[in-house]
């Protein structure tokens, strides 16, 4: 479903002569709504003749008209801030040519909901409120002087300066989230209780965005308000799917935490053992205070925050994990506010099929298929979403003290979900779990997948893999796989047929789908896989049949050649 936002908005001149207050907003439909999002904005003018409407008046026009000119290829903040300096230049000059303009400024405040998401741009005293849950929050600073005389003189506004440093903001939307834009005429004389009070009713349901915009201008003026008063009311009534590139949008602004110690919080959450650290990333075991729930909080690493494309990949891999809503998977939990750049999944008891491998752990047969239906039945509960591993090893398999066996890590994961960018790295990923096709450029697919899932089941029941370990760099030679037999005399036959096809070398001999190696496992010796036929030498080693037949063909010339000298 599309964005869907109720709008509201009143402005009353008050016991001014002239109201200088302006209002706008523009309520798009697709694709400009998905590409652009919905602009509302207020502005407060700031002269003493009418030079303070006309720059009121022309700085939100301007804005919603050249907002939606800008490229479809810019960050929303970035076409805000664009846009905004050109006015403010603008508005600048008129009051240097026109003596009846002097002076001229406005104060402003936009909003823009784009997806799941809003981003703001601000400059002076107007204001813009979130209420979410009940709980009233100011997401803009008033830009006015700090002593208490002066708390009413601006230190920024559009067209008070030629350089205008302009506030931006952004953050998640919520459906049932209301946004308030007002000028000082409204909050100035009305308390947080009455606003968040009348908020509240529009987020219930029990009033309309337009009745509560009027409400609180005619508030404010009966609570003794002198000045110009005007409210702009947006409530959320439906979100879209939140799409990559809000996600990409939202990494990009977010800082990135420091590296963390037990006892630290972030955003609330308790800090209680650092998880797993790597060059890219670090993962962290907390507790949320309120619930006392543990959750795992994966973050970039620091030395990684000036990155743009580890932040993409990272956004990226947060985008993804919230659509595998499974079983087979940590969930993603949304924080209630997040200030920095990370995500939160559930945490559950257990350890890594590599951990147990690691201390000793040994696997019988009836064990492996009993994993291994679980882990196939985790790639196809992906491949069903459109969504490729690419990583599949017994370290990014998780087997919990509840039973449930859970698929990690979505770092390297590919997805038909959005347009992806060329594929620049088709070996992403472990090397000795790499399809052999795709060492020869091949991208990754289902069955490269399915092969990592075969090998990792294979060294989970022999300590070894098919074709051996594959160094990184290394660029390997693939003949034969060892059969499993090999080291594991006592394996079924019909186990070893079915783990041979799936990590076999040729894509055309392997398991196409993950359902298919499912049913492989599950019908087991009741029905089994045949074993593959033997392979000709010419299609195996094609390399080394030739090089025989030109070995051969040496040896007969030289005997050849030496009955004819014995001659």
């Amino acid at each position: 479903m599309p964005l869907s936002v109720s709008i509201g908005h009143s402005t009353l001149a008050g016991l001014r002569e002239r109201n200088e207050d302006f209002v706008g907003m523009v309520t798009p439909n697709d694709p400009e709504l998905s590409t652009k999002g919905l602009i509302a904005a207020i502005a407060d003018g700031v002269s003493g003749n009418e030079g303070g409407r006309e720059a009121s008046e022309y700085t939100v026009r301007g804005l919603l008209t050249d907002y939606y000119a800008t490229p479809d290829t810019w960050p929303v903040t970035q076409s805000l801030d664009k846009v905004i300096k050109a006015i403010n230049s603008w508005v600048q000059k008129q009051g240097s040519v026109r003596p009846e303009l002097a002076g001229m400024a406005t104060t402003l405040t936009a909003v823009v909901l784009r997806g799941n998401c809003y981003y703001f741009s601000h400059v002076g005293d107007t204001r813009l409120y979130l209420l979410r849950g009940g709980a009233l929050t100011r997401l803009t600073t008033d830009h006015v002087w700090d002593r208490p005389e002066m708390q009413h003189v601006l230190t920024r506004a559009v067209g008070l300066d030629t350089r205008l440093a302009i506030d931006h903001g952004m953050g998640e939307l919520r459906e049932r989230d209301v946004l308030l834009l007002a000028s000082d005429g409204v909050w100035s004389s009305m308390t947080e209780y009455d606003i968040t009070h009348a908020l509240a009713d529009v987020a219930m349901g029990s009033w309309d965005a337009s009745s509560c915009a009027d409400a609180l201008v005619k508030g404010a003026l009966a609570s003794g308000s002198t000045d110009n008063c005007s409210a702009l009311v947006l409530r959320v009534d439906g979100l879209p799917e939140e799409n990559l590139r809000d996600a990409l949008s939202v990494s990009a602004q977010l800082p990135v935490p420091p590296k963390l110690k037990p006892g630290q919080t972030i955003d609330g959450y308790v800090v209680e053992a650092v998880i797993h650290s790597s060059p890219a990333t670090l993962l962290y075991r907390v507790v949320d205070p309120k619930t006392q729930r543990q959750l795992v909080l994966k973050t970039l690493h620091p030395d990684r925050a000036g990155d743009p494309h580890e932040r993409s990949a990272f956004a990226h891999e947060e985008w993804l994990a919230k659509r595998v809503v499974a079983r087979f998977f940590p969930q993603v939990i949304s924080p209630e506010q997040k200030n920095y750049l990370y995500y939160l999944t559930t945490w559950h008891e257990g350890e890594t099929l590599q951990q147990k491998l690691d201390v000793g752990a040994h696997f019988t047969a009836p064990e492996t298929v009993t994993i291994g239906e679980k882990l196939v039945r985790a790639v196809g509960a992906l491949h069903r979403r459109s969504i490729i591993h690419r990583d599949i090893k017994p370290g990014n398999v998780h087997l919990g003290t509840d039973g449930e066996l859970r698929l990690l890590d979505l770092g390297v994961a590919m997805s038909g979900l959005e347009e992806e960018e060329p594929l620049n790295a088709p070996q992403a990923g472990t090397p000795s779990f790499l399809a052999p096709e795709q060492f020869e450029n091949a991208p990754p697919s289902r069955q490269t997948d399915v092969y990592a899932a075969g090998v990792t089941l294979y060294l989970m029941l022999t300590r070894h893999y098919p074709y051996g370990e594959i160094e990184p760099f290394q660029r390997p030679r693939f003949a034969e796989p060892v059969l499993p037999s090999r080291y594991r005399p006592e394996i079924p036959l019909w186990l070893e047929n079915v783990l041979l096809r799936a990590v076999a070398r040729d894509p055309a001999d392997r398991f196409e789908t993950a359902e298919e190696f499912l049913l492989a496992l599950e019908r087991g010796a009741s029905n089994p896989v045949p074993p593959r036929a033997a392979v000709p030498l010419a299609k195996r080693d094609p390399v080394a049949l030739w090089r025989a037949v030109a070995t051969i063909s040496v040896v007969i010339n030289l005997l050849l050649l030496y009955l004819v000298v014995a001659r």
